[in-house]
């Protein structure tokens, strides 16, 4: 079994390429090989979730959406979870 491979140039921000770089090099992979993969994790997480959303889609009801988000809370945060007040 054979596969066909196309090149094409990226340009990336230095400090990208070399954080890519230094991964792909911990991982055992090539500098071409490390996006690669990460492009195929990305569209297998994309494909993914719009096969979970697709049966889902069309059946929500924007009114009920609308009185979800704008319902009063339910309980006071607990300490820590304040959050600050902009100055």
């Amino acid at each position: 079994m054979t596969s066909r491979n196309s090149t094409f140039s990226l340009r990336l921000p230095v400090s990208l390429k070399a954080a890519i770089e230094k991964e792909a090099e911990a991982e055992g992979t090539s500098m071409n090989q490390f996006p690669a993969m990460a492009a195929a994790e990305k569209l297998t997480a994309i494909r993914t979730a719009e096969a979970w959303f697709a049966p889902l889609r069309g059946r929500g009801d924007v009114n009920q959406a609308l009185a979800f988000l704008s319902r009063a809370g339910g309980e006071p945060p607990r300490a820590g979870d304040e959050i600050d007040e902009p100055a």
